[in-house]
């Protein structure tokens, strides 16, 4: 097992550097954190991820911040926590600090306008790719009703525009009743 302080200091680089090449939002992070830390560095299973995701979702918040903390809690506890915060924070605080001093200029940059225009295509590439990746992680368990709260989820969020909120409340509601009846059942 690698030393408290090693596994620190690789969480806090490895938070700046996803924090610092993460554009378009969120779940672009998402992909870029199981790489690093479910297929990398071995620090949580595939299924922990998509627990990570799941509450990171749920919390309020940023789900890069959100994200971290929990992996810095499993590694490290508090201080893992602080670390991997201090870590996710100071790229997108620096890149703001400079974006709101420089506002005008970047504002009416044709060269500006068109590099963030073209960094849409390729979000929106990554996001398709995390939702691939997520949804044939739940395909793959088989499990039918994780594939009804699948379906029904994407159905009430794309056909039928529910609150995101209410469908990841329900989700959670579902989940929280299964785990129940499963655990009522196990106990007899």
């Amino acid at each position: 097992m690698e030393s408290k302080r090693k596994v620190l200091q690789k969480l806090f680089f490895s938070t700046l550097y996803l924090s610092a090449f993460t554009f378009g939002g969120g779940y672009v992070i998402v992909t870029l954190m199981k790489k690093k830390f479910v297929d990398e560095y071995h620090w949580i299973e595939e299924n922990e991820m998509l627990d990570l995701v799941a509450i990171a979702q749920s919390s309020p918040g940023p789900i890069a911040v959100n994200g971290a903390i929990v992996v810095g809690y499993k590694l490290a506890g508090m201080v893992g926590v602080l670390v991997s915060i201090i870590g996710t924070i100071i790229p997108p605080f620096l890149i703001i600090s400079v974006i709101s001093v420089c506002y005008q200029a970047f504002r009416d940059n044709f060269f500006v306008s068109q590099m963030l225009e073209g960094m849409q295509a390729g979000v929106g590439a990554v996001i398709a790719s995390v939702t691939y990746e997520m949804g044939a992680g739940v395909v793959k368990e088989k499990d039918k009703l994780s594939l009804v709260i699948l379906v029904g989820a994407f159905a009430a969020a794309c056909f039928f525009s529910v609150n995101v909120i209410y469908i990841v409340l329900i989700c959670g509601a579902i989940g929280a009743v299964r785990t129940i009846l499963e655990r009522r059942r196990n106990a007899k």
